[in-house]
């Protein structure tokens, strides 16, 4: 009977050690719940994207193939030194076949001139501007046929703002022909836009 007791009494002692360990005894097991580790990197973040603006693109040059505005040659006074200068160094022994011609020009204008050719004369031409990146000078012949274009006769070589036609290197462009006729010269603003002149010189 004793013993029953004491076997009993184990019973009795097996739930209560049960609930001592649910409120705040040692537990033999541990839920294994996930923890976050202190030293691990933020996750990345990309940045929002930031507007740019489009470039801007820079308008072209505005071009022109009509007539610059003739203007006075005391307007051109400017370009009058050169043009001396130049006819010194370029049309040596020649002589002023009329007076300067100048206009105010926008980039791929021309400025025409009428000269009468003479017969066997040698021609030199000699252009100056201010503002104009690549001057340029022709001369043409009209045409004895009505309808027909000019007949070009000879041009400037060579870049800058200054031009010359029939000068030192290339010598004066001579009429081949005993025939008097009527001629033009034409100076043109290939690039860039200002004020230009020029003066034939014949000898």
């Amino acid at each position: 009977m004793h013993v029953r007791s004491n076997a009993f009494l184990a019973l009795l002692a097996l739930p209560l050690t049960l609930v001592a360990s649910a409120c705040g005894g040692k537990a033999s097991a541990e839920l294994n719940t996930p923890t976050s580790d202190p030293n691990a990197p933020a996750p990345y973040t990309a940045p929002p994207p930031t507007a740019t603006a489009a470039p801007t693109a820079t308008p072209p040059q505005a071009t022109s193939t009509g007539a610059a505005t003739p203007i006075a040659p005391m307007a051109a006074a400017v370009v009058q030194p050169i043009l001396v200068s130049m006819g010194q160094n370029e049309a040596q022994g020649a002589q002023p076949d009329g007076s300067p011609f100048a206009g105010q020009f926008a980039a791929g204008q021309t400025l025409e001139q009428t000269i009468n050719i003479r017969p066997n004369g040698c021609y030199t031409v000699v252009g100056a501007s201010i503002g104009i990146q690549q001057l340029d000078i022709q001369l043409v012949a009209n045409s004895p046929v009505p309808g027909m274009p000019p007949i070009n006769l000879a041009q400037s070589s060579g870049a800058g703002p200054n031009a010359t036609l029939g000068g030192r290197a290339t010598g004066c462009w001579r009429n081949p022909t005993p025939l008097a006729g009527t001629g033009k010269v034409i100076l043109r603003a290939t690039s860039g836009q200002g004020l230009a002149a020029a003066q034939v010189f014949v000898k």
